[in-house]
């Protein structure tokens, strides 16, 4: 016994927490969205500052917001897809575009909240509302976005086939992106996304039914919608026999 103390063990350096760091640790985040035009610059800039400000109160005028901005960029994608026919298809087309995407979202917002609550998920029903909001924003920014590619092709062949591939490409990478969207908001909450991503496939399939039931988006026809009911499947199938048979 020499009477000096023993050495203490090293203490193991702190490990910083994985992950980011919850919504409105920045105040970036924390600042209002006044307005629907700024609500299209935050939901590309700053999604995390959309997110935060759903989960406030008073959300209801940002949902409100990016519905109002979604709504009018549907009307200015439906327009460009309608200069492929002309006539009519000038007016239907935006309409039958804006209104699909309105019912898509509607009918299948029930079984996101179902679901969600189901994850064990503590998201309000109004944050649910604002976040297929932000989905539909953010996917018709995106085809407002593709709308001038969509433009040149309209006037450059004449093949409905091409240009509905066209368009199905363009809608389903926008449509990525917003769903995206739409996880983050869950993510950001730590719930489990097993029900989302269920949910995730019967959107899809209701928009791309959506398609078939307000046809003709592309072409002409004598009413506004159609007479006959079809699975959208059943009717590509019809659409690519049909012009396979006319070019021969």
């Amino acid at each position: 016994m020499n009477g000096t103390s023993p050495t203490p063990a090293p203490v193991p350096p702190t490990i910083p927490a994985s992950g980011p760091p919850p919504l409105g640790a920045h105040p970036d985040e924390q600042a209002p969205i006044p307005s629907a035009v700024a609500a299209v610059e935050a939901i590309l800039r700053q999604p995390r500052r959309v997110l935060y400000q759903l989960r406030q109160t008073g959300a209801g005028r940002l949902i409100l917001a990016m519905l109002a901005a979604a709504l009018v960029c549907a009307l200015v994608y439906g327009l460009v897809m309608g200069t492929f026919s002309g006539g009519t298809q000038l007016w239907a087309a935006p309409v039958k575009v804006a209104l699909g995407l309105l019912f898509s979202a509607a009918i299948c917002l029930p079984s996101l909240y179902i679901f969600a609550c189901l994850s064990g998920s503590t998201a309000r029903l109004a944050e649910v509302v604002g976040l297929v909001a932000g989905l539909l924003l953010l996917l018709t920014i995106l085809l407002v976005g593709f709308a001038p590619v969509v433009w040149v092709f309209s006037q450059s062949t004449e093949s409905i086939i091409a240009m509905g591939a066209l368009h199905l490409v363009f809608g389903l990478i926008a449509t990525y992106f917003g769903l995206r969207f739409l996880n983050a908001g869950f993510v950001l909450r730590e719930d489990r996304a097993g029900g989302l991503k269920v949910w995730m496939v019967i959107f899809l399939l209701v928009m791309v039914q959506m398609t078939t039931a307000l046809r003709p988006l592309l072409g002409t026809s004598d009413t506004f919608l159609p007479k006959e009911k079809k699975f959208f499947l059943s009717h590509w199938t019809e659409c690519v026999k049909h012009a396979s048979e006319g070019q021969r």
